[in-house]
């Protein structure tokens, strides 16, 4: 068999950073773990070719070659993954099709013409797929209810990727997260118990890494890295002596849960194995809101306090924020804004609420009758407007995110916070724990910034060589992290234009002009 394994395009958004990877000559911030690891489970005697093309696309050779095209998506990839589905068929070609996407939704890759979905996780779904391949079936749905034990998931095959295309490599350890967000459709995909790899399985993954030749940061993309804590700290104990033994080839990011701050001992490991930032949900400081979404584990200790824990530990801090709760008070977006200025969180992803199918919010609402037909599952983008009528004006709530992410990104005030934090940040005694680039292009990187914003742009030119001084004397050790956070405001200054220009065409008017005061939410609704 011939299978021509394809990763879709995302559009611009928060997480692409366009302008960011293309001053620093890169193509796509992360490689797709889920696709590589199918493609590790697909029979030794296929022939395979895989295009991920958010860094090149496949050619028309390439569609003359295969047998069998194979997709994965999320949802935010849904445009591009539907055109590939119609010209796979268009073609004559066999497509088979999983991932998040499909997962959830799996009536629109019916509907464009897949042949075969892979759905749920690949460990238990593929081989049910080539069982039904190797009798001859023509279509099949897949389905386990079971979920894997992820100590038996294969190697990904990191060999089939352009590395040196991608700013961080990545690497899983664990599946599932333990919590209960009402919002959250982590938990419906992968579970509430967090499954993990031995340590011994993902040290060799990051021993491929090695021996293919990256070096630099790398992204462990569980949705929440210490769900199991316990096997979390058998890991991080045998990755620092590797680490050593290696002399520091890589930095990790990751995801956590707020409660990472209770525990001193995982922060400690985390450090020692070189770990520089983590992402965190924060989503508001509201503890009404909060109580509201279930998010329980945000609740137990001071969010600000908590964030003042994970930077003395050596930790960068991104974190996600979202308005639109049900019974959230006006003001919402404000009260997010000031919390972002007290913690000094360079990049927060702020959005507004979606109901993700098959989620706990999704079923309350459906039952409430409050979705809105023909917005039945969201674009998965940040600036989409809800999927469903909130209990305050829409019109509010889109100018309070219009408003707050307009003011967050102000480029002055970004550069600030990104001063500020780096400030905050303890240094370790190993000072191993920063963001990398490959050195070619890195100089290419700090080359672009200084043209961008220390010459250029007039309106903070001051600022950037007057705070690239305090870094220089005072933390000289965080100079890689600044310059790539300030480097990734050339894309957010974009960006913050592209989220106005977006909620503007779905409300029909621009949120932040102060003559409009009706709330369009039965317009939407119709």
């Amino acid at each position: 068999m011939k299978a021509l394994l394809l990763y879709p395009q995302f559009p611009q958004s928060f997480w692409s950073y366009n302008r960011f990877m293309e001053i620093a000559g890169l193509k796509a911030v992360i490689p797709p773990l889920g696709i590589i690891t199918v493609a590790a489970l697909l029979p030794q005697d296929w022939e395979i070719r895989f295009c991920d093309r958010n860094v090149t696309c496949e050619t028309e050779a390439d569609w003359e070659w295969c047998d069998l095209v194979i997709l994965s998506a999320m949802i935010v990839q849904k445009p591009d993954f539907h055109a590939l589905i119609q010209k796979a068929v268009r073609l004559g070609k066999t497509v088979a099709v999983g991932g998040p996407y499909p997962t959830s939704v799996p009536q629109d890759a019916l509907d464009s013409g897949a042949h075969f979905l892979i759905l749920d996780e690949g460990e238990m779904t593929v081989p049910q797929f080539l069982a039904a391949l190797h009798q001859g079936e023509t279509q099949g749905i897949f389905h386990s209810l079971e979920k894997p034990d992820v100590t038996q998931s294969p190697m990904p095959r990191f060999d089939l990727l352009q590395r040196d295309a991608y700013l961080l490599m990545a690497i899983q350890f664990s599946r599932g997260c333990p919590f209960n967000c009402e919002f959250c459709d982590i938990i419906s995909l992968y579970g509430r118990k967090s499954r993990t790899k031995e340590p011994s399985q993902a040290l060799a993954e990051l021993q491929t890494l090695y021996d293919l030749g990256w070096r630099g940061s790398l992204f462990i993309v569980d949705d929440n890295f210490i769900g199991n804590q316990r096997n979390v700290k058998r890991f991080l104990r045998e990755l620092i002596p590797w680490m050593q033994q290696h002399n520091y080839p890589f930095t990790f990011i990751t995801e956590a849960s707020v409660n990472l701050a209770e525990d001193d001992e995982l922060l400690q490991l985390m450090g020692e194995a070189g770990f520089y930032a983590v992402f965190l949900g924060i989503e508001t400081p509201d503890q009404d809101s909060l109580q509201v979404t279930r998010k329980l584990q945000n609740t137990r200790s001071p969010l600000v306090e908590a964030c003042r824990k994970i930077n003395e530990a050596g930790l960068l801090i991104y974190a996600g924020f979202i308005l639109g709760f049900d019974g959230e008070r006006s003001g919402a977006g404000d009260r997010i804004q000031a919390f972002v200025e007290q913690t000094s969180i360079p990049q927060p992803m702020l959005g507004i609420l979606q109901a993700p199918p098959n989620t706990a919010l999704w079923d309350r609402l459906k039952q409430e009758q409050r979705l809105i037909e023909g917005n039945s599952h969201p674009t998965g983008d940040q600036n989409t407007l809800m999927n469903f009528v909130p209990t305050r004006p829409i019109a509010e709530i889109a100018r309070e995110y219009v408003e707050g992410f307009w003011t967050l990104y102000e480029p002055q005030n970004y550069l600030r916070r990104c001063l500020q934090q780096c400030l905050k940040i303890r240094c370790l005694n190993s000072q191993k724990q920063t963001m990398q680039f490959p050195l070619s292009k890195g100089l290419q990187l700090v080359a672009q910034l200084i043209w961008h914003q220390g010459i250029r742009r007039s309106e903070i030119r001051g600022q950037f060589w007057h705070q690239l001084w305090i870094i220089l004397l005072n933390k000289p050790q965080v100079l890689n992290m600044y310059l790539g956070l300030c480097a990734a405001g050339e894309h957010f200054w974009e960006y913050r234009a592209l989220a106005r220009e977006r909620i503007t065409q779905q409300l029909g008017y621009d949120p932040l002009q102060p003559s409009v005061a009706s709330d369009p939410a039965p317009m939407l609704i119709q």
